[in-house]
């Protein structure tokens, strides 16, 4: 089984049906693929809204995730070993915690942050 964990620009592209959604798409659709979201990825949608930087409906969302039986991932303590022991190339905490979580439970991180794509480990940048 192949094992996804979205980041969450990769989740508004799909929510959203963006063109650059396309080529995650075709991964997602694997008859062998689970998908994750982070419930980090959930708080940091919930921060922009509040502070103005992000304008969509958090509750829609979450209820696009039900119908496509994406999994949500929660914030256990487990996973700060490994968020400490990542190299500091990147300052968002957020997209640190999600490769820890990714890495930590053997997830493929999918992501189009240029920043993350220089780690080491299970990911893709798209």
């Amino acid at each position: 089984m192949t094992r996804f964990l979205l980041d969450t620009n990769v989740v508004l592209w799909l929510s959203e049906n963006k063109p650059r959604a396309d080529k995650i798409k075709s991964l997602l659709l694997l008859a062998d693929s689970r998908v994750f979201i982070s419930v980090a990825t959930w708080w940091e949608i919930a921060i922009k809204i509040r502070t103005g930087k992000l304008t969509v409906d958090l509750e829609q969302l979450r209820i696009h995730a039900e119908k496509n039986d994406y999994t949500e991932l929660p914030i256990t303590s487990k996973y700060l070993k490994t968020y400490l022991e990542l190299p500091a190339l990147h300052k968002d905490p957020f997209d640190r915690l999600l490769l820890a979580q990714a890495i930590s439970e053997k997830l493929i991180f999918l992501t189009a942050d240029d920043i993350i794509a220089k780690y080491t480990g299970p990911i893709i940048h798209v």
